[in-house]
């Protein structure tokens, strides 16, 4: 059988969700957390202690989610995953493609890189580089944190607003031109799985922030051709095994990738999905074992 280190900060729907069916395809998924993980050196053994596992490796690993820390334990859980990776362990995703896309300035950039359609945007530390910036384009802009998601730490400047106060958001300013629109307010979520676009939704808000989190309502969306190669493109990029993928139209109707989540919530997608997210993803990671 073959045993699946399941990284999950809490227990949670999704943990559930991946457990049965990974179990449904004849494996074991062992659920805990990055925080109760250790380096175990001079004992003999892998050297990477993993509760449940009695000092051996896992087959694979799935990360679901890290908890928040400091800098040093974001540090360690991430270097553990590294390391699980080194000893040939398949880690899905990983640290590496986590590292690209919680940090949204190196996920522009690839975006970018790779000539996939995304706003413009600068990541500076120098005030005088965003005032130039802003005074030089005359659309609204977004001001956004470097880490961050479920839209928190959002703020939308009209040409002329002041900046947000720089210690908000770590002295790093993210200003990214606004796409969208001033009244029903919709962008796209794309599941993206060992390279299948496997399911999308339409998140129509409340306000110009759509995240279901902040009220965002799910819509059924049918997979075109579109949302599934600029999401599978967009995924990529960032070297991820899966992903959520957040798609804007523009006044002209052309899509831009907005963001890549590495460790994406879709119990709100799964509620009008037909397919099954954790049976593809549990597929997936017992693929990378054949």
């Amino acid at each position: 059988m073959r045993r699946i280190a399941l990284f999950i900060d809490e227990p949670d729907w999704h943990a559930q969700r991946l457990a049965a069916a990974i179990a449904e395809r004849g494996g074991e998924a062992v659920a805990c957390s990055l925080r109760d993980c250790a380096f175990r050196l001079g004992d003999g053994g892998a050297g990477i202690d993993i509760p449940g596992f009695d000092g051996a490796l896992p087959d694979a690993a799935l990360v679901r989610s890290i908890a928040a820390g400091s800098f040093e334990q974001v540090t360690l859980r991430l270097g553990l995953l590294h390391a699980l990776a080194a000893s040939g362990v398949p880690v899905i995703n990983d640290a590496r493609a986590i590292e690209r896309c919680v940090d949204k300035s190196m996920t522009s950039f690839l975006l970018h890189r790779a000539g996939l359609p995304t706003p413009a945007t600068l990541v500076s530390e120098s005030e005088a580089a965003a005032r130039r910036w802003r005074a030089s384009r005359a659309e609204a802009q977004v001001a956004k944190p470097l880490f961050g998601s479920r839209g928190r730490g959002l703020a939308r400047l009209a040409p002329g607003d002041a900046l947000p106060p720089r210690d908000v958001n770590g002295g790093v300013r993210y200003l990214q031109r606004f796409v969208g629109r001033d009244s029903d307010w919709l962008d796209f979520r794309v599941m993206v799985i060992g390279g299948e676009p496997v399911a999308a939704m339409i998140r129509r808000g409340r306000s110009w922030i759509t995240n279901v989190g902040r009220g965002g309502r799910c819509e059924p969306v049918q997979m075109s051709e579109r949302l599934g190669s600029l999401g599978r493109a967009a995924v990529g990029a960032v070297g991820a095994d899966y992903a959520g993928v957040d798609l804007i139209e523009d006044v002209d109707g052309a899509l831009l990738v907005l963001e890549v989540n590495s460790m994406p919530a879709w119990k709100g997608l799964q509620s009008v999905a037909a397919c099954d997210i954790a049976g593809h993803l549990a597929a997936h990671v017992l693929d990378r074992l054949r």
